[in-house]
């Protein structure tokens, strides 16, 4: 049933929602497979521009051109007729611009139209940067109210470098950045009837966890850990920083970026 006021339903804005938090983080994944890389998909000869002969990923160009088109012609709806500026064309922008119009947008006509088509654009992403063999770290149940899906964290094999994702087993548009996977554990453990937050266990990670999780390179954890004076412990050897630390830090950093 739609929310009053709006054309979607809860499930159905929840799921316009996941895709565009999702979608900034396969833009960059195809990144990683747009020169042809470690993953078996079709490859193509580019006409030019490319060397000769080298392999170029056009299922990967082309799912990154639809995103930017896609959103941008979004973006480009809400700005005319909310008489707003908007945001620069670049994917994290875009989709964070249409994520601070989402009620706006699920109250436009256009709104059905407009979750089918992010669903399209998640769903032809993850195709392109799945392919690659990869392990799945069990999360738990899916955080999405009414999914009987389960969360987990996918890694890639081949290309240790890139970054995690979170993806639930039941619905396409149920995706995170590998980063939020820490607040969607603390979000199961809140719904726990045992859960008690003052004896809540700390988890702690590695530089090269923060790096893969953040998307950040290790050189600027390292600053960061200093700067902002994480916890820290030694584990065999190596290492290990708070990651509730590590989380405040970098959601501090998102919100003022996306001011």
């Amino acid at each position: 049933m739609a929310v009053s006021g709006q054309r979607l339903c809860a499930r159905c804005r929840e799921e316009l929602a996941a895709g565009l938090r999702v979608l900034p983080w396969l833009y960059l994944e195809c990144e990683h497979v747009l020169g042809g890389g470690p993953t078996p998909t079709r490859l193509e000869k580019t006409t030019g521009g490319a060397l000769p002969g080298m392999p170029f990923n056009g299922a990967a160009a082309e799912a990154r051109t639809e995103i930017v088109k896609a959103l941008s012609s979004w973006c480009g709806l809400v700005a005319d007729e909310r008489h707003v500026s908007g945001p620069p064309r670049a994917v994290e922008p875009l989709a964070a611009f249409l994520a601070r119009h989402i009620d706006w947008l699920c109250a436009h006509p256009a709104a059905v139209e407009a979750t089918a088509e992010v669903a399209r654009l998640v769903r032809t992403a993850r195709r392109v940067v799945h392919t690659e063999p990869a392990r799945t770290v069990r999360i738990g149940a899916c955080v999405i109210p009414g999914c009987g899906g389960e969360l987990g964290a996918v890694v890639p094999v081949r290309t240790p470098a890139r970054p995690v994702g979170v993806q639930c087993t039941e619905d396409v548009g149920h995706t995170w950045a590998g980063h939020q996977w820490t607040q969607l554990s603390r979000t199961l453990k809140e719904r726990a009837s045992d859960y008690d937050t003052d004896s809540r266990e700390e988890r702690w990670l590695t530089a090269a966890d923060i790096s893969r999780l953040w998307s950040t390179p290790v050189g600027t954890v390292y600053r960061l850990a200093s700067e902002q004076r994480w916890r820290r412990r030694n584990q065999a050897g190596r290492t290990h920083y708070s990651e509730s630390d590590v989380h405040e830090c970098f959601s501090r950093r998102a919100a003022r970026s996306s001011r």
